[in-house]
């Protein structure tokens, strides 16, 4: 789940970053069909949803660090 939440998050701040620059991402111009507002809130409820799925995700399992531990 931190992985997918990890990807959320990116894609919202890049939604964010990228009319910045002069660009968009041609398979999300359907949020500003709802005006301004309710793209921005789209935008920043991604990131937050993002977030939120990446701390609440477990964390994943590391590998012993050498045969002692592996050991014990």
């Amino acid at each position: 789940m931190r992985k997918i939440g990890s990807y959320i998050a990116i894609i919202g701040l890049a939604l964010i970053l990228l009319p910045f620059i002069g660009l968009t991402i041609r398979f999300t111009d359907w949020i500003y069909n709802w005006g301004e507002g309710v793209a921005w809130a789209i935008k920043i409820g991604l990131v937050v949803v993002g977030v939120i799925m990446f701390f609440m995700g477990k964390p994943s399992q590391q590998q012993p660090a050498s045969e002692e531990e592996a050991a014990e």
